[in-house]
């Protein structure tokens, strides 16, 4: 395993130098769950919410995310984003929705954190959206599930 890259050799957090990097097309994807009650799921499904369109909304809140993420977590390059894809999809099995996020650029570091803060955004906003009616949903599995692109090439997630 390689060592943490955000701390000097003092032990002090710093923001990695990626100066003397090669600029590379990168993607990262990944994905994540909210659950929640099937009448909630219902609501979401038929239209029904008195706030709007959920899925709608928790989109564009996950694209904003992932725009913003390098002003959420401390050390985070701002990075310039040349697509951010974004599939939400209701789950009954679960009960809930499922998020996935998509990220591209074209740049020194890569774009694991935009797509992980997408999907993570996207559940917060469902939440929010219907907290007054199920105050018990779970995020879960929010998890990377593929990088290409940089010094480290291409990794995917075993099932």
């Amino acid at each position: 395993m390689s060592e943490l890259t955000h701390f000097d050799a003092a032990g002090a957090a710093r923001m990695v130098d990626v100066g003397g990097k090669d600029s590379t097309r990168r993607r990262a994807v990944a994905e994540g769950l909210i659950q929640m009650q099937p009448e909630t799921l219902h609501l979401i499904e038929s239209g029904g919410h008195a706030k709007g369109d959920v899925l709608g909304i928790a989109r564009i809140a996950a694209i904003m995310g992932a725009k913003r993420t390098a002003e959420l977590v401390p050390l985070c390059h701002p990075l310039p984003l040349s697509r951010v894809e974004i599939v939400l999809e209701t789950a009954p099995d679960a009960p809930g929705v499922r998020c996935a996020a998509t990220v591209e650029t074209n740049g020194r570091t890569g774009v694991e954190m935009e797509a992980l803060c997408a999907v993570q955004v996207a559940l917060l906003t469902i939440y929010d959206m219907c907290k007054a009616v199920d105050r018990e949903m779970v995020m879960t599995g929010v998890q990377l599930l593929e990088k290409a692109g940089g010094r480290s090439g291409h990794w995917r997630r075993e099932t």
